[in-house]
């Protein structure tokens, strides 16, 4: 499972984003770290665009055809395939 492109721009743009990659007995889990924000990301996802707000920024991204779950838990964005 690829990290959805808008994700990997918006580590780009601001160092505090982390995004890990990780396998476990065959699932796939990209987890991305929205930093110390003081702003707890919340997520929407609509007709397989998810919708991520956190401090006053939203990121728009199509979640992979391949993810299975997509959620929000202590400040981090799971996606799961």
């Amino acid at each position: 499972m690829e990290t959805p492109p808008e994700l990997e721009t918006a580590a780009g743009d601001r160092e505090e984003i982390t995004i890990t990659k990780r396998e476990y007995d065959g699932e796939q889990v990209i987890a991305v770290d929205f930093g110390p924000t003081g702003d707890t990301p919340s997520l929407d996802v609509v007709d397989g665009t998810a919708i991520v707000v956190v401090d006053g920024t939203q990121l728009e991204f199509d979640v992979p055809a391949d993810a299975t779950d997509v959620t929000v838990n202590d400040g981090i964005l799971t996606i799961r395939g």
